[in-house]
């Protein structure tokens, strides 16, 4: 028979591998916080195999199960069969979009990304008084989080650069829309035409982002290849700062949470690291870390269209950093440090922070 879509004509081997053996119920986060065995990758595979054997239709029905996945990328990491969910999930997405089946959270961002330059449709970022588009070798890339939701840590992150004497600049930056590919729509090619000429017009070598998965789409996304050919590197910012000399201790006990788009996605998990041991000799890991790290719930659009369980997935990430008696929780991520931080109990006595807006507060109490 004929494959009628084409996350069929791509994946149906990877689908017709998972053993069933339920290896992914023990790390999904969506799993973790509701139970439900249609919203496990274990779960959505049997799905798509119903649908590639005419059984099922894909249509609005599968929905909540096929549309309800962080993209983590933990299912992936601990199969034993190799099934490469993610991107099977992510090429589903795509075909129910093209039949016009999607989760409206999802179509309402492909449309304010038509009209707006960031996913929350506002007009105005915040002003953080430094230079924007100037010559400079090194451009500072925000993201759509930390200009819209988490400008404190932002601007904490900036206070640090230059603490540190570094020379960049800020840029008239649009959304990387890169996420857009995560729920079943095709990049924004207005932006990311915006952001490659405002980065090149910098006459920039290098790129810091304060966003992970902005790193991740410039290095990876085929639409900024264009960086890449004018030899323009991209890194994280947890990159950038792991060989400077910080001055700065403290005796709290700190602990750190992998965002997945950094750790599992890019393989950055020693970098963040290096930076927290040189401040916080009290450094403790949580059970889940490095490749096991759990999600944060924030990814894979999951934030926006079901909060409820995006905040559930969080405190349960939360309730590792509670009972090894974190003082401290640290982040590199900007989405994560907005999840966390709204998923947080009142009980809960830690802070949870960006890396580099925690080290910006101990230059800031040396100094006074």
């Amino acid at each position: 028979m004929e494959a009628k879509y084409d996350f069929e004509r791509k994946y149906r081997e990877q689908i017709l591998q998972c053993s069933r053996c339920g290896f992914c119920r023990a790390v999904c986060p969506v799993f973790g916080a509701t139970l439900r065995p249609a919203l496990n990758a274990r779960g959505k595979m049997l799905l798509l195999k119903e649908v590639m054997d005419g059984k099922i239709q894909l249509d609005d029905e599968l929905i909540e199960s096929l549309f309800q996945c962080t993209t983590c990328a933990s299912c992936f990491e601990n199969c034993p069969s190799g099934v490469n969910v993610p991107d099977i999930i992510k090429q589903v997405r795509k075909d129910m979009v093209n039949i016009g089946t999607c989760h409206p959270a999802f179509t309402g961002m492909n449309e304010v990304l038509k009209r707006h330059t960031n996913i929350y449709a506002e007009d105005e970022p915040e002003d953080f008084g430094r230079d924007k588009n100037r010559r400079s070798e090194i451009v500072y890339f925000v993201g759509c989080v930390g200009l819209y939701r988490e400008d404190e840590s932002t601007e904490a992150a900036l206070d640090l650069l230059d603490r540190l004497n570094v020379d960049y600049t800020l840029i008239d930056e649009v959304c990387c829309s890169g996420v857009l590919e995560d729920v079943g729509f095709e990049i924004n090619e207005d932006l990311v035409r915006k952001n490659i000429e405002v980065i090149s017009a910098t006459g920039a070598k290098t790129v810091i982002t304060g966003c992970p998965y902005c790193s991740r789409t410039f290095n990876n996304k085929p639409k900024y290849a264009e960086l890449r050919e004018k030899g323009i590197n991209v890194m994280h910012i947890s990159q950038f700062l792991k060989d400077f000399d910080l001055g700065v201790k403290t005796d709290k006990r700190v602990t750190y949470h992998d965002p997945c788009d950094l750790g599992r996605h890019c393989g950055i998990y020693e970098e963040p690291r290096q930076i927290i041991r040189k401040i916080a000799p009290n450094f403790i890991e949580m059970p889940h870390h490095h490749a096991d790290s759990l999600c944060c719930g924030a990814g894979g659009g999951v934030r926006g269209a079901y909060a409820k369980n995006s905040i559930a997935m969080a405190r349960r990430r939360l309730q590792e950093a509670e009972e090894i008696g974190a003082e401290v929780v640290l982040t590199e991520c900007n989405s994560c440090v907005h999840n966390l931080s709204n998923a947080k109990l009142r009980r809960q006595k830690f802070e949870v922070y960006n890396i580099t807006r925690f080290i910006n507060e101990l230059m800031e109490n040396k100094s006074s």
